[in-house]
C-alpha cells in the first residue's frame, strides 16, 4: 500500500508508511481543537481521527451554548490520502506545519464553519503518556499542545457566529499512538487489581506574554503517575515549573469544578500562583465521542459517508447522571500572579476525576463534593 507520503523521508518502520508499525486495533492519529470567545457563552470543539487498523476515520465538531450541545458526527472508510485530511464534508489543511491550520465543514443538516487557527506561541511536545491494565498497554500516546487565535465563521440553522482573532481563543493537540477506540473489546480476565479510579487535569492557557500547560494525572491513592507543567515563551524557550500543587473547587453535590488553585515553582525557586475559573463547562462524552458516551465512539464504524446531527439537553436528567463519569472540558480563565504582577489568560481547564481520589475525599465512584 505505497502511497504519496512515501517519497517523503518521512519511515520509522521498514513497511509503507500508511502501515503502522504497531497492529494493536486501538493504533490512532488524529487533532483536538477548542474555540471560544471570552464570555463562557459559547464553547465549539471539534477534531479529526485516523484509526487504520480499524479501517475507519472519522470527524465531529460540537457547540456547547444555553445549556444545549449541538454535535455534527461524520464517519467513513479509511483512505491512504493523509495529505488531504478529510471525513466527508470536514476537512483539516495544514497551511504552515505547527502554526496556521484550516478547519471547514460544509453545510450538513444546517451546520457548517470555517475557522483558519494560528498558533500564538510555538508548540510543546508533551511527555509521553503510558498506561497498562495488568500486562497489556491500554495507552501509549505521544501528543503536542498548542494555544492560539481563530478567525472565521460557524453557521447554525441560518446563524451566522462571526469569529475573530482579538477575541476568540483556544487550545489544540495531535496525538497518536495506543488508546481504546472503536468497538468494545471482549472483557477476558478481570483487571487485577481492577481498575479503582483516576484524576485527571489538563491546563493549556494563553497569556499574552507566554502560554502555560500543565498536565498532571494521579492514582487513587493520590500517586501522581504524570506530571508535566511548562511555560512556553515565544523565542521557543521551555521553562520547567516543578510539582504543582493543586485545589480543585466543586460544586456541592457533584464533581464539577467551578475552578482551581494550581502553585507552581520556577526552577529559581519563584512561585507561581494561578487561579482558574469554569465559565462553562461541556462534557466530551455527550455529543464529542470521548470515553463513555453511548452514542458517539471515535473509530466505531458507521458505515461510508455517515453523517448526522444531534442535539443534547443538559438539563435532562439522564444526561446529568453521566457528567461525573467522563472528562468535561471547560472555558477557562485563568489569573497569573508571579512577583506581584498578575496576567491574564484564557484556554481549556479540563478535568476528571473518576471512582476513588483519597487526595479529594471521593471514597468510592459514587461519591460526590459536600
Amino acid at each position: 500500500m505505497v502511497s504519496p507520503l512515501d517519497e517523503f523521508p518521512i519511515h520509522q518502520a521498514p513497511l509503507p508508511a500508511m502501515w503502522p508499525a504497531s497492529s494493536d486495533r486501538n493504533f490512532y492519529d488524529r487533532n483536538y481543537f477548542n474555540a471560544h470567545d471570552r464570555t463562557g457563552d459559547l464553547f465549539l470543539i471539534t477534531g479529526l481521527g485516523y484509526y487504520p487498523n480499524l479501517g475507519t476515520k472519522d470527524a465531529y465538531l460540537l457547540l456547547a451554548r444555553d445549556g444545549k450541545h449541538t454535535a455534527v458526527h461524520l464517519s467513513d472508510r479509511c483512505d491512504d490520502d493523509r495529505l488531504n485530511q478529510h471525513v466527508g464534508p470536514y476537512s483539516v489543511e495544514v497551511i504552515e506545519p505547527l502554526q496556521r491550520l484550516r478547519i471547514r465543514l460544509e453545510e450538513t443538516e444546517g451546520v457548517s464553519a470555517d475557522l483558519t487557527w494560528t498558533g500564538s506561541f510555538p508548540v510543546l511536545q508533551e511527555q509521553p503518556h503510558v498506561m497498562r491494565s495488568g500486562a497489556r498497554v491500554t495507552l501509549d500516546a505521544q501528543r503536542f499542545a498548542q494555544v492560539g487565535t481563530w478567525e472565521g465563521h460557524v453557521v447554525v440553522d441560518g446563524e451566522r457566529i462571526e469569529v475573530t482573532p482579538d477575541v476568540w481563543v483556544g487550545t489544540r493537540d495531535r496525538s497518536w499512538g495506543i488508546r481504546p477506540v472503536g468497538e468494545a473489546e471482549p472483557a477476558g480476565a478481570p483487571s487485577d487489581p481492577p481498575f479503582d479510579g483516576m484524576w485527571w487535569l489538563y491546563v493549556p492557557m494563553r497569556f499574552e506574554e507566554f502560554a502555560l500547560v500543565v498536565i498532571l494525572q494521579e492514582q487513587p491513592d493520590g500517586y501522581r503517575s504524570l506530571n508535566d507543567c511548562h511555560r512556553v515563551w515565544p523565542d521557543g524557550r521551555v521553562e520547567q515549573l516543578g510539582w504543582p500543587q493543586v485545589r480543585i473547587r466543586y460544586a456541592p453535590g457533584t464533581r464539577t469544578p467551578t475552578g482551581a488553585t494550581l502553585t507552581c515553582i520556577t526552577a529559581d525557586g519563584r512561585t507561581l500562583e494561578v487561579e482558574v475559573a469554569s465559565l462553562l463547562a461541556a462534557p466530551l462524552h455527550v455529543g464529542a465521542g470521548y470515553g463513555g458516551d453511548p452514542d458517539w465512539t471515535h473509530g466505531q464504524w458507521k458505515g461510508e459517508g455517515f453523517a448526522e446531527r444531534v442535539t443534547y439537553d443538559l438539563a435532562d436528567p439522564a444526561v446529568q447522571g453521566r457528567f461525573m463519569f467522563g472528562c468535561v472540558d471547560h472555558v477557562g480563565r485563568a489569573v497569573l500572579t508571579e512577583d506581584g504582577r498578575t496576567h491574564e489568560g484564557w484556554g481549556l481547564f479540563e478535568h476528571f476525576c473518576i471512582g476513588r481520589h483519597d487526595p479529594t475525599g471521593f471514597g468510592d465512584w459514587f461519591a460526590v463534593a459536600p
